[in-house]
């Protein structure tokens, strides 16, 4: 398999799973601004969406959209446990997660991005954003991961969206069981050998 990556992107999180579970994978770097691939091709041609993630897998075939792959992945090793069974409420809860994240973390994000917005807009895209940090910080004060005890591919996606608060110049230390969260999850092996991997790049 190869996984097209961006630094400091959603790709991230199905590169953390990649390695959570230790599958073969290749890596191939995305300019986002050339849309160039490392090898030289036209991003484009493999993701007509032009934006990270997407898996390429041994047949050819290539996925798209962070949340999709995440559970493909984890499918393939159902007994590392980052996805419970298909068909199960409790894997109906991981997708209820995957959700919020996209729409409400991911989604709510993205305007901070944009250098040209006013300041104004942005404050209001932050105070949108820290209401669901608030509820974020209420789950995690009594629960270790998302999904209870065990860490899921869910885990991987909103440590990588809180890793952008960064830019955004956002004090984490506001909320202090996310907080704790995100520093947790960053001692993972895994995660550490992503974020290593990905600054090489």
């Amino acid at each position: 398999m190869k996984l097209y990556y961006a630094p400091h992107t959603c790709s991230l999180s199905p590169h953390i799973v990649l390695r959570e579970l230790e599958l073969p994978f290749e890596l191939v770097k995305v300019n986002n601004q050339t849309k160039q691939t490392a090898d030289g091709r036209d991003f484009r041609t493999i993701n007509p969406k032009g934006y990270v993630a997407a898996l390429e897998l041994v047949d050819g075939d290539v996925l798209t959209e962070g949340p999709a792959i995440v559970q493909y992945l984890a499918d393939l090793r159902p007994g590392m446990q980052l996805a419970p069974p298909n068909g199960t409420r409790e894997r109906t809860r991981l997708q209820e997660w995957l959700n919020f994240l996209t729409s409400e973390i991911h989604a709510g994000s993205a305007p901070l991005f944009q250098t040209a917005l006013p300041e104004a807009a942005k404050a209001h895209f932050r105070e949108r954003l820290f209401k669901r940090f608030d509820y974020l910080d209420g789950i995690l004060a009594e629960s270790t991961y998302l999904m209870g005890q065990q860490f899921s591919v869910a885990d991987a996606y909103l440590f990588t969206v809180l890793g952008w608060c960064r830019f955004f110049a956002i004090d984490l230390d506001r909320w202090p069981s996310l907080a704790a969260y995100a520093a947790r999850i960053g001692e993972r092996p895994a995660v550490r050998a992503a974020l290593r991997a990905e600054a090489q790049g």
